[in-house]
């Protein structure tokens, strides 16, 4: 049930991480959505906020349409 919630927790910031109108919006939601999930799922904080920011501008980079 554990394993559950987590990949519940994941999906939820994974959706709510691609938007934001501008670069520096998108870096900070993806760098919260990263930080939250690492938090939820006992992983380092400081790097799933550096991983989400980057993977989210990225994102939004290659499928502006979506963001």
């Amino acid at each position: 049930m554990r394993t559950l919630a987590k990949f519940g927790v994941v999906t939820l910031f994974g959706l709510l991480a691609a938007c934001g109108d501008s670069f520096e919006e998108r870096a900070l939601i993806g760098a919260g959505a990263g930080g939250a999930t690492a938090l939820a799922t006992d992983g380092d904080v400081a790097t799933g906020a550096l991983i989400g920011g980057a993977v989210n501008v990225a994102y939004c980079s290659q499928y502006p349409e979506n963001c």
